[in-house]
């Protein structure tokens, strides 16, 4: 006589506890939100055409920051402007950027819409920053003061060299 089969459960009929679940694709929601609005941004550009300019754009997507991020990007707008003539405003996945023959050079992303401790400024492979076999290409800012302006002049020259 056979012994009797024990009755075993089949590892594809357990529903994942919310520990072991896993979003498809791993991106977060704010992220899968600001692919979107870059998606949407990119359609507006190709629609609109010279219609509304790249300033406008940005410095509304900055009215609507909340603060202190309001006041960083404020600030980070006015010293691209005043330093770095040759960069045009424009919107990527929803932030301020600024950009030099259509490529982003650099980038503003908010501490609230991401959910991080900081804001940070942000560099493209297109910034001219590289320093032998490896460099910073994001800056955390949680303040900006004469230092940290002074930081992102010298950044923003090297990035346009």
């Amino acid at each position: 006589m056979k012994p009797a089969k024990k009755e075993t459960r089949k590892s594809g009929n357990r529903t994942p506890t919310p520990a072991t679940a896993k979003k498809p694709g791993g991106f977060t929601d704010e992220e899968r939100a600001a692919m979107k609005e870059h998606i949407q941004e990119l359609k507006a550009d190709r629609q609109r055409e010279g219609q509304v300019d790249g300033e406008t754009q940005v410095l509304e997507k900055i009215a609507a920051l909340p603060q202190p991020d309001r006041a960083l990007a404020e600030r980070l707008h006015a010293i691209v402007k005043a330093n770095a003539p040759s960069l045009s405003p424009k919107t990527w996945y929803g932030m301020p950027a600024y950009a030099r023959d259509g490529n982003v050079v650099c980038f503003f992303q908010s501490a609230q819409k991401f959910k991080t401790r900081y804001a940070t400024l942000g560099f493209s492979d297109k910034a001219k920053l590289d320093e032998g076999h490896m460099w910073p290409t994001a800056f955390a800012l949680k303040e900006m003061t004469a230092a940290e302006e002074a930081k992102i002049k010298a950044l923003l020259k090297k990035a346009l060299s």
